[in-house]
């Protein structure tokens, strides 16, 4: 946990949070942290900056907040085929420190329909996963989820209202390699991963009608959280480097 992150609610008229669940026992047993420490600390949603430990019990931690940095903004989005759901909730942090803003979790021809009855889709669950990866990463911008059950209608009707002007990319194993634009030359990226036995070929189709490029590591068929966390990683490898060169690394 390399930020700690409270709701704005938490935070008394004062300027002062007082603790008590893990936050507090992370920060008296793992940081060790004691009155006069300081500690990097956020909002969700919010600036992020310092705050000063005022006192540290065996119930409670009270610190005293500043807040004046803008946090990391997210540089990609994701379109992901529904997961199982133990696979969903091994994702959910790992997408909010990746730095994904927009989440779609859209139905595919290859999922089966009732796991979008798991309550890891439910944002009572998974929203304590999403700030958990944002503390890990030391960001404060909790990702905005929607849930698609129709593919098609999706598609048609919500794709260009939520992703006007992405770089849109689709992944599946074994398609051809292309070359990408240089970094000036586009927008924040939108990466469509289908199910873990890739998308339909009508799915296909109907993505790259809408402007999708074909984004693929190779052959191999991967598990659903190992191919989203490696392909984003090879994304924000290149962006690094100033560019991408092709899609395939």
């Amino acid at each position: 946990m390399n930020l700690i992150l409270f709701s704005e609610e938490e935070i008394q008229a004062s300027g002062t949070v007082t603790l008590t669940d893990f936050r507090a026992v992370h920060i008296r047993t793992v940081l060790r942290a004691k009155a006069g420490d300081t500690l990097r600390t956020g909002v969700v949603n919010g600036l992020i900056g310092t705050s000063s430990v005022q006192s540290v019990t065996e119930e409670s931690v009270c610190l005293s907040t500043h807040h004046t940095e803008t946090a990391p903004e997210p540089w990609i989005d994701l379109i992901l085929a529904v997961p199982r759901p133990k696979v969903l909730r091994r994702l959910w942090p790992q997408l909010a420190a990746l730095g994904v803003g927009k989440i779609v979790i859209l139905s595919a021809f290859k999922t089966e329909r009732f796991y979008f009855s798991t309550q890891w889709l439910d944002p009572l669950h998974y929203t304590p996963l999403l700030v958990k990866g944002l503390m890990q990463a030391g960001a404060s911008r909790l990702p905005e989820v929607n849930i698609r059950k129709w593919f098609q209608r999706f598609v048609e009707e919500d794709l260009d209202k939520l992703f006007p002007n992405s770089l849109r990319l689709l992944a599946h194993p074994g398609e051809k390699c292309t070359p990408i634009p240089p970094r000036q030359e586009w927008h924040r990226p939108v990466l469509a991963v289908g199910p873990e036995g890739g998308w339909a070929e009508y799915e296909i189709e109907m993505l790259t009608k809408q402007g999708f490029t074909p984004f693929s590591l190779g052959m191999r068929t991967l598990c659903t959280d190992t191919a989203t966390i490696a392909l984003i990683s090879a994304l924000m490898m290149n962006m690094t480097n100033g560019m991408f060169s092709q899609y395939a690394f």
